[in-house]
């Protein structure tokens, strides 16, 4: 094969696959989350909008989003990750306009069921299917620790935009309305670029030459065979295999502390600083920057050194210190360094943890194991609101949650220690998960 400008093509997929799903990503996140900024206005005008009721719903999300995971990133591997993915944006983007109009109990749990029903598979689809066949395996740590700094960015760009929205009204509509409705816009208009112009395979783009399709194309092949040479994973082999189980509990785990911390971190620096909503969006923004940064580090290095357990787990361990010790924050400036702590904990290896899965399985097996990981995780996010609701119905506070979030966090960082490593200390046989396939020479 003739030589090929390796860095001119990374160029081309940053800016052709990376960047559309980060933008993809960004709007499934302020559109997944703004509901607990909506929060801090939306119980003056429904206030039957309990603590208890607010965790319910904040966590029937992921049950739509458990039910409909698996399912969906099968129909996506069978027919086309791009058209699905642009499914899941326009039908959420229709629910997320819906929520404008809720005035019971029961049309807040419809709209939270259906968004997490509407969204399911998006990121296992993005894991599992597309970015495999953009992507060497040795490439993937650093293009989807950038693809999810999209999960940040939300934050520093959503908190702020809902501090605002919130303070305004127009037509007659309360702030949490026009949140609602203007954040929906994007993903509907975004749904249809998607469709058209982000394609599946190399070999269905214009903008590579004849040699960087041949280059990605048989890269993919040969990791797809040196993968099912390995162990040859049906869905259901892949659903009883052990490291698959053990990555199932671990994101479990993980995301109790992910979504517990989320759902009530606004709450919680609210009641602490006293801010007003559109000054607290602003200071929210600061831990999710060092997250950020930190994320982007550690998909480098990750990728640099080949390295993936002491990557993930350091980050948890951080998260679970942070998280412990939230109780212990007596001034806003400790919050907000604790709340770094955390954020860096919970978003930090993200990028990195998920190419662990996509190194041993391909295919159909690939996509509905992630998807199971994922459900898995989005188990978490039921248990992980409603949890800190409980706790903060019964105790008063929130201590007892932080607690408990931060020990979690802190087993799932052993968990996946002990994917390279045995209780003795021993490096396990089979301790890197990632099949070892050579790079097809450009």
């Amino acid at each position: 094969m003739e030589n090929l400008d390796l860095d001119r093509l990374k160029r081309k997929r940053d800016w052709r696959i990376i960047l559309p799903v980060f933008l993809v990503s960004i709007i499934a996140c302020i559109d997944r989350v703004n509901v607990a900024y909506a929060k801090l206005t939306m119980t003056q005008d429904l206030p039957w909008i309990t603590p208890e009721v607010f965790g319910a719903g904040a966590g029937i999300f992921f049950v739509g989003y458990l039910i409909f995971e698996i399912p969906g990133s099968l129909v996506a591997a069978k027919f086309s990750a791009t058209k699905w993915i642009a499914r899941i944006m326009f039908t959420w983007g229709l629910v997320c306009v819906a929520m404008a109009f809720m005035t019971t109990q029961f049309h807040f749990y419809l709209c939270r069921f259906l968004l997490g029903a509407s969204e399911a598979s998006l990121y296992p689809v993005i894991y599992s299917i597309l970015f495999p066949r953009w992507f060497t395996a040795a490439e993937r740590s650093r293009a989807t620790s950038l693809m999810l700094t999209s999960l940040l960015l939300s934050n520093i760009i959503g908190a702020p935009l809902a501090g605002v929205l919130l303070e305004t009204s127009f037509f007659g509509m309360h702030g949490w309305q026009e949140l609602f409705i203007l954040e929906a816009v994007p993903a509907l208009a975004f749904a249809v670029f998607f469709f058209f112009c982000v394609k599946d395979r190399p070999d269905q783009v214009h903008w590579l030459t004849a040699a960087e399709k041949k280059y990605l194309t048989e890269n993919y092949e040969a990791e797809q065979a040196a993968m099912q040479g390995r162990k040859k994973y049906t869905v259901l082999k892949a659903f009883k295999d052990p490291k698959v189980l053990k990555l199932c509990l671990i994101y479990f785990l993980w995301v109790v502390g992910f979504w517990g911390f989320y759902f009530w971190m606004p709450t919680v620096l609210k009641e602490l600083s006293g801010l007003s909503t559109s000054l607290l969006g602003g200071a929210i923004a600061i831990p999710m920057t060092a997250a950020l940064v930190v994320q982007v580090i550690i998909g480098y290095t990750s990728t640099r050194t080949g390295d993936k357990v002491w990557h993930v787990a350091g980050a948890l361990f951080v998260g679970a210190v942070g998280l412990a010790c939230s109780p212990h924050a007596g001034s806003l400036g400790m919050a907000l360094f604790l709340v770094c702590l955390s954020a860096i904990g919970i978003h930090a290896a993200m990028g990195v943890w998920w190419t662990i899965p996509t190194t041993f399985l391909t295919g159909p097996a690939a996509a509905a194991s992630v998807a199971l990981i994922n459900s898995c995780g989005n188990i978490g996010g039921w248990v992980g609101p409603n949890m800190m609701a409980w706790v903060k119905t019964t105790t008063g506070n929130f201590d007892l949650g932080y607690y408990i979030m931060g020990a979690f966090m802190f087993l799932s960082g052993l968990l996946v220690l002990s994917i390279k490593y045995k209780f003795n200390g021993q490096v396990r046989e089979d301790a890197d998960p990632v099949a070892k396939v050579a790079t097809v020479d450009a």
